[in-house]
């Protein structure tokens, strides 16, 4: 079963399987790559967009897959250093992580694609916006040379699990290349409701890419908004209200 990104699996035992996938092509430190950075840094983006989806959902984290289309020294090994770190925000060690390099042919450009596989536990229902809840944008949309590591605006794995657990969020969505109106509209339609623009968007670009999950969309009780306020560090604003 499809749902938004991800696939669901029934368990014979109860629960499910929820699955999440990214890929990466042209972004990395090799010769004929588009954006020219550090392995590590591609490593970190790829997973995080995987495993935020999955934190998104309200399941925990079994497993993470990779499939970097590199050598593995140097370029794969950073690469894997990097997946690992970021898997570590997410509660995996390095014993649920697995996957492969190109050992036969030489590469020019980089490649990776990451599969992260979580678990929702029986009774655990997939999150669900409420009529009335306020669509809050947090995290400018950001891409290719705009995406740092070390930008302090990005939403990140911490945030998710904190903003998973509060009773007062309903919905949490990652948003990627679609940029933030698909996903709002998306975020609206599984709930069987309608997104309210507000005034001028709130200066976000609703259009834009957001690239490997620099912009987080949350669902939440009009409530929500004082203790957003005061936790949060990234840029945020009320972009809709769904009806």
């Amino acid at each position: 079963m499809r749902w938004r990104d991800l696939t669901l699996v029934d368990l014979p035992c109860g629960g499910r399987l929820v699955i999440a996938c990214d890929a990466a092509g042209g972004i990395g430190p090799k010769e004929r790559d588009v954006i020219r950075v550090a392995g590590y840094v591609i490593g970190r983006f790829t997973a995080r967009v995987a495993l935020m989806d999955l934190l998104a959902a309200g399941a925990q984290p079994l497993h993470l897959v990779n499939n970097t289309c590199v050598e593995p020294d140097p370029t794969g090994r950073e690469i894997l250093q990097g997946i690992c770190d970021e898997a570590a925000l997410a509660g995996l060690s390095a014993d649920q992580i697995n996957g492969s390099f190109e050992k036969n042919m030489p590469t020019v450009q980089t490649g990776l694609g990451v599969t992260a596989i979580g678990y929702l536990a029986p009774g655990r229902s997939l999150r669900t916006a409420r009529p009335g809840d306020l669509v809050v944008a947090i995290g400018r949309p950001k891409v290719g040379a705009e995406v740092r590591l070390d930008d302090p605006e990005l939403p990140d794995l911490p945030l998710v699990r904190r903003l998973a657990g509060d009773p007062l969020v309903h919905d949490l969505l990652p948003v990627g290349s679609r940029g933030i109106r698909a996903e709002a509209e998306d975020l609206a339609a599984s709930a069987g409701l309608e997104v309210e623009w507000a005034p001028a968007e709130a200066g976000f670009p609703l259009g834009k890419s957001a690239g490997p999950v620099t912009c987080l969309l949350v669902a939440a009780a009009p409530s929500a908004l004082q203790g957003l306020a005061l936790t949060l560090t990234q840029p945020w604003a009320v972009v809709a209200q769904l009806r």
